[in-house]
């Protein structure tokens, strides 16, 4: 046991040389280890669908998993379509570093790769990514981001969603979708100004958290100058489908 020295007490000056004070391994907590900061790993498939178009069906998927702790992360994201009768499809690939910046936000940066193939319209695309991740009021789930691509052209895409329990085990997801190119990029026939926009609702059961088969409708549509582009290819500029699928992660 140590003894300090100087101590005021009452307004008076008094001698410290008999009072005990806690040496540091006497203090509470003193004797336990330092805790690591915990390393977590998360895989998701929050869509992996079909969906009936018309004369032609598509498989659609959108993924992500990260590696980190609770402030820094790594993140794969990753989503495409693939014609079930065609040999035509497109697959989006990000790679981003995430930083908590609030305990509901985070912002994350990184690179994005497009790349469209089959039927001739084969094309790739680097951008660089930057944007914000997190939990907006009213508990909706929202990702704001803008690119640069390595042609210097920018854009811009918003997403949100938000979940309403019927039940424990039966939820409905509705979720929105919007683009925005600053710059007209014809090679993949893509206006100036909002491109297009994307509206949606699946309803899942979850036999568990982990693992939850869901059925729903999507509509999407292309807007202002990309529909012009499509129209004038003699193209379809919207239209909704069935979707069927399911909803997995661990």
């Amino acid at each position: 046991m140590r003894w300090g020295r100087g101590l005021v007490w009452g307004g008076l000056a008094v001698s410290t040389s008999l009072l005990p004070t806690e040496s540091a391994a006497q203090r509470p907590g003193a004797d336990m280890p330092m805790m690591k900061p915990h390393l977590y790993t998360y895989v998701a498939f929050d869509e992996l669908e079909w969906l009936a178009t018309g004369d032609e069906s598509v498989v659609e998927y959108d993924g992500e998993a990260w590696i980190g702790g609770d402030f820094h992360r790594l993140w794969v994201k990753a989503a495409g379509e693939q014609s079930t009768s065609e040999s035509h499809g497109d697959v989006e690939f990000q790679g981003l570093y995430s930083r908590a910046i609030t305990p509901f936000w985070n912002l994350q940066t990184g690179l994005r790769f497009d790349h469209r193939y089959g039927e001739g319209t084969g094309a790739s695309r680097a951008h660089v990514a930057l944007g914000l991740e997190g939990l907006a009021p009213y508990w909706f789930e929202v990702e704001a981001f803008v690119f640069l691509s390595d042609d210097a052209d920018a854009s811009a895409r918003l997403e949100a969603s938000y979940e309403t329990l019927l039940t424990q085990r039966v939820i409905v997801e509705s979720e929105f979708e919007t683009n925005v190119a600053l710059q007209d990029v014809p090679e993949l026939g893509l206006g100036s100004g909002f491109t297009d926009v994307e509206l949606g609702a699946r309803m899942r059961y979850e036999f568990v958290r982990e693992f939850a088969p869901y059925v729903g409708y999507s509509w999407s549509r292309k807007l202002g100058e990309t529909a012009d582009v499509i129209r004038a290819a003699d193209g379809e500029v919207g239209g909704g489908a069935l979707v069927i699928g399911l909803h997995v992660w661990y």
